[in-house]
């Protein structure tokens, strides 16, 4: 079984992973384009609920052997005040779209929630340091095919080629308060 590791500016976060080949089962009725689009529609319905809205970019895509992962990191600061206030709109979103919460890590430095949609697609949000958030989506085991880069435009700068993405740099009247 595979294992995740989410590098988070306070330290690093090990996770077993919520998706993935398990057992050596494989979705036969999607490739891993298809999973990474259906990822894709994960991370553009979790943002779009986000008000005020949050400008986020893309983290890498990765691939195992029948599965893939997209990213996405909010470039926008979430004071710590604020942290449990996105944790809680992401969290009751994901609840209401039928999401089987599998953990919450409510560690202070870096707080996260682990979860897993109806058809098999782990999802997890982490805030890391300077208050930046990232969001996760890892599919179950899929036909193996290529995986092209997402089509959905980053609301804000690109950062095409740029690894690691730089911390978050744009400020929110709202989610960059100091107070809750």
């Amino acid at each position: 079984m595979r294992l995740r590791v989410l590098a988070a500016a306070a330290g690093l976060l090990v996770s077993v992973p919520i998706s993935g080949c398990v057992n050596g089962e494989k979705r036969e009725d999607m490739n891993m384009q298809e999973a990474a689009d259906r990822a894709d529609g994960i991370l553009d319905a979790v943002l779009k609920v986000i008000e005020p809205e949050v400008q986020w970019a893309h983290g890498p895509t990765t691939t195992g052997s029948c599965d893939v992962t997209r990213r996405r990191a909010v470039m926008t600061i979430v004071s710590a005040g604020r942290r449990g206030s996105f944790l809680g709109v992401v969290d009751r979103f994901w609840r209401k779209s039928g999401y089987r919460i599998k953990a919450i890590n409510n560690d202070l430095d870096v707080p996260a929630i682990f979860a897993q949609t109806q058809d098999g697609f782990g999802v997890t949000l982490s805030i890391g340091g300077k208050g930046q958030a990232f969001f996760e989506v890892d599919s179950p085991c899929v036909k193996e095919s290529e995986v092209a880069e997402s089509t959905t435009p980053p609301n804000g700068p690109a950062y095409e080629d740029v690894y690691p993405l730089p911390r978050p740099n744009v400020h929110s009247d709202f989610w960059s308060a100091g107070t809750p």
